[in-house]
């Protein structure tokens, strides 16, 4: 991968690895442990920052996993990608605690919890403890249950004040402020319009003073609008990627990484017109 002259950088791309057999996209691709760890490695060397590795999909309408299976799942592959790999920075998805203690044990430094710390009680104490990074999203209900309850008054101010109070919540856990990055959840208990109204208005978000985290990656609503299968939907998915920078998103979690980087690497080189020789106006480094 050829260095790019522009920098320094103002994005993180977070890189989807899926150990699951039911994921919407690659559900069953990377279920087995060296196929996930040779994928993580993959996007690794692509340009990803963080490789956020789950065991339990979180698709609309998903079964539970057990804490059993969950850990059996991703242990292995993030001790395979750390061997390799030390310098990747990894993310365990989960909202077990249990699960996020073994994978941090195992090499992550990171926990992506979809219910914002809200799924068990244990996960804050934890993060606080470990003192890691951690990124709260935006659900309603369950991922069984989350598209029944897609009720808002306006989407924007309601997942707006949503993530304000699970940042309180986290910071009264003893959670550090500056561990804290926030994700609006990008179909997750959202339709269509909801999703449009969220990348419309990103920016607004941008009032929690926190990193927003953006993942649209080949969802279904891409699919709604374009008429594309899953695997199809990468340019609808660098288009949002696009607009999500301009918007004040500063991570991105994808599955395709290298377009998604250049994508990003253009984009921030024209809209943003940070040169290798201007200093950065965004507070957002990856922390290693």
């Amino acid at each position: 991968m050829t260095a790019s002259r522009y920098g320094p950088r103002v994005f993180r791309i977070m890189g989807v690895v899926n150990v699951t057999p039911d994921s919407f996209s690659d559900g069953g691709d990377f279920l087995d442990r060296d196929a996930a760890i040779r994928h993580g490695l993959r996007l690794a060397s692509e340009g990803a920052d963080l490789l956020d590795v789950g065991g339990e999909s979180t698709r609309p309408g998903a079964d539970p996993v057990t804490e059993r299976e969950e850990r059996h799942r991703v242990i292995g592959v993030i001790e395979g990608i750390r061997a390799q790999n030390p310098a990747v920075r990894i993310s365990i998805d989960t909202s077990k605690a249990a699960v996020a203690a073994a994978a941090l044990d195992a090499g992550a430094d990171y926990v992506n919890d979809v219910t914002a710390l809200r799924g068990d009680p244990e996960m804050a104490a934890l993060v606080a403890e470990r003192g890691v990074d951690v990124c709260l999203m935006h659900m309603l209900g369950t991922p069984r249950t989350m598209q029944a309850e897609a009720r808002y008054g306006d989407v924007v101010d309601d997942v707006r004040a949503f993530l304000a109070e699970r940042i309180e919540a986290a910071v009264a856990a003893g959670i550090a402020l500056e561990r804290i990055e926030v994700d609006p959840g990008i179909g997750f208990a959202k339709t269509l319009e909801h999703n449009l109204d969220l990348l419309c208005r990103l920016r607004e978000l941008t009032a929690l003073e926190r990193p927003i985290v953006l993942g649209t990656s080949r969802k279904s609503f891409l699919g709604r609008i374009t008429g594309r299968e899953t695997a199809e939907r990468v340019p609808g998915t660098l288009a949002t990627v696009v607009m999500g920078l301009e918007r004040g998103a500063r991570v991105f979690r994808v599955h395709d990484v290298a377009p998604a980087r250049d994508a990003l690497l253009v984009a921030a080189a024209t809209l943003l017109r940070m040169p290798a020789s201007a200093p950065s106006s965004v507070s957002n480094p990856a922390r290693t």
